[in-house]
């Protein structure tokens, strides 16, 4: 079954046009933009659709950085067809178990995350040799990490109490770039920036690593990022246990030095979780989405552990100032 909907019947109109056979068209789930995917089989062969209306997402970004990740050695969903004007993909599909599937059924929780963190060891040795080559990406710079997590202050603080003002506002921002740039350097490398379980998946034809989705909005920044996106997951607890060998099976590899690597997990893991809390209560009060509320507690432990680092101090001052109950402070 699909929606009946004006777009879905797009959809069925453009796969009229397309060559064979195509069958058993049906919803496969809905992400927090505005894209949506089917199932169908394609001359009896299973595919994916990405349905991605184009006056709200382009799809020129996700089958770039596909083809991008596949040259890079990792395990993308491979383009079979791209109707950029339709706003169409048809990818190969990769079955159903994401590693939030695995988790569930039982596969342990340490090596799934072992398979993750190799993966992306696997891409930040490559990306140096591969960087040159690549159209340019944008840069997930200081501008574009504020524009992100003042998100919590114009939605998650908008019913507080007192109110949030501009000046709140700008105070915000301010212990926020004073923060980013304490940060020491660090050599840029792709972020995927939705590198979590929901995204991973246990192909169906290899044994080792794992399958990536959603990457889309993949910009260049530090490698931290999308470890500690992986390993502080707005939407599981992850063991502690588990998060201190991810920790140190990526230091091992990767070469980074350990201290400043830390600076920009602790910083960066702030930053992705006050964007997370912004975003969560916006899907839940402009886009009707509440379920996306039900993971707001969590965020908030992740938030108040965070800010307990020394690296965190201007933005912890401004909680403590403006929103203290979220350190459990009164």
């Amino acid at each position: 079954m699909i929606p009946d909907d004006a777009r879905s019947r797009q959809l069925r109109d453009w796969l009229e046009t397309q060559p064979g056979n195509w069958s058993e068209l049906a919803l496969l789930r809905a992400d927090a933009s505005f894209r949506r995917y089917f199932r169908a089989r394609h001359e009896g062969n299973p595919v994916v659709l990405m349905d991605a209306p184009p006056e709200r997402e382009a799809t020129e970004p996700f089958v770039r950085i596909a083809q991008l990740l596949q040259a890079l050695g990792l395990r993308p969903p491979r383009v079979l067809k791209h109707d950029a004007a339709a706003g169409f993909v048809v990818l190969e599909d990769l079955g159903d178990r994401t590693f939030t599937r695995a988790l569930a059924e039982g596969e342990p929780e340490g090596a799934l995350y072992d398979r993750a963190i190799d993966t992306l060891i696997q891409l930040h040795r490559a990306w140096p040799a591969t960087a040159a080559a690549v159209p340019a990406l944008p840069a997930y710079d200081r501008e574009r990490l504020l524009d992100e997590a003042v998100l919590l202050v114009d939605w998650y603080g908008a019913e507080a109490a007192p109110p949030l003002t501009a000046a709140s506002r700008d105070a915000f921002l301010a212990a926020w770039t004073q923060t980013l740039d304490r940060l020491p350097p660090l050599a840029s490398t792709l972020v995927l920036r939705d590198f979590h379980v929901d995204n991973l998946m246990l192909p169906p034809d290899t044994e080792a690593g794992c399958a990536v989705l959603d990457f889309q909005d993949a910009v260049i920044g530090s490698p931290a990022y999308d470890v500690v996106s992986l390993l502080e997951d707005a939407r599981r607890e992850v063991s502690p246990a588990t998060v201190e060998r991810g920790l140190e099976r990526y230091l091992a590899a990767s070469g980074c030095e350990r201290a400043a690597f830390l600076q920009h997990y602790r910083v960066l893991g702030v930053q992705r979780t006050t964007k997370i809390l912004g975003i969560f209560v916006r899907l839940a009060r402009r886009d009707a989405k509440p379920r996306y509320l039900e993971h707001l507690p969590r965020l908030e432990r992740l938030l108040a552990r965070g800010l307990a680092h020394r690296d965190l101090a201007p933005v912890r001052a401004w909680f403590q100032r403006h929103m203290p109950e979220r350190l459990g402070e009164r």
